[in-house]
């Protein structure tokens, strides 16, 4: 489980981190970096997840910070990450973001020519875990959640991100093994 602390801060988080949680997820490079940076020297134990779209030009903050990356969705994005990722001798772990409705308005690589970018980050030695969506809202993720795991399988990975507060029974019942969960965890987000 990813507990999207996105937009909490962390004394809101604290009690978690406590606990003995570990895997968290952000959506801003910045903000993770303001709010992560000194805790991660602390706890050695905390993974970051990058769940939001990674622009080129913050690879590099994001390499040095992250863990995981969620959102690998382009050529250029993925020789940035290769980059920096030798030059600060880090080995991250990318999940592919599959555009799996086709919906102008988000990212990822379309699932025709997900096999070909999958070879791409290989030959950037990318270490890619697994895939990622965020099906359609309105419609029921079943269908969509179906799908990526057919794609997720056929590319021979094992982990499978997807699935929300909303949506994570469904997501799990179709193999996912990275959940994000946020307002069930931490409540709902100030706006």
């Amino acid at each position: 489980i990813i507990a999207v602390s996105k937009t909490f801060d962390l004394n809101h988080i604290k009690p978690l981190i406590d606990f003995g949680h570990s895997h968290f997820g952000e959506n801003k490079v910045q903000e993770a970096k303001v709010k992560w940076s000194e805790q991660k020297k602390i706890k050695k134990n905390i993974k970051l997840h990058m769940i939001g779209k990674l622009q080129s030009n913050k690879a590099k903050d994001a390499v040095k910070l992250f863990d995981f990356i969620h959102s690998l969705d382009n050529q250029k994005l993925a020789d940035a990450l290769s980059k920096y990722q030798v030059n600060f001798n880090r080995d991250l772990q990318y999940f592919i973001q599959v555009n799996i409705g086709n919906e102008v308005q988000k990212s990822g690589i379309d699932p025709n020519e997900l096999k070909s970018f999958y070879k791409h980050c290989l030959d950037k030695d990318l270490d890619v875990i697994g895939t990622m969506c965020l099906p359609p809202i309105s419609e029921d993720p079943e269908k969509y959640f179906m799908r990526m795991n057919y794609l997720n399988k056929d590319l021979g990975l094992n982990e499978l991100s997807m699935g929300m507060s909303a949506d994570y029974i469904s997501a799990i019942e179709n193999n996912a093994t990275y959940i994000r969960v946020g307002s069930k965890i931490f409540g709902e987000r100030k706006k």
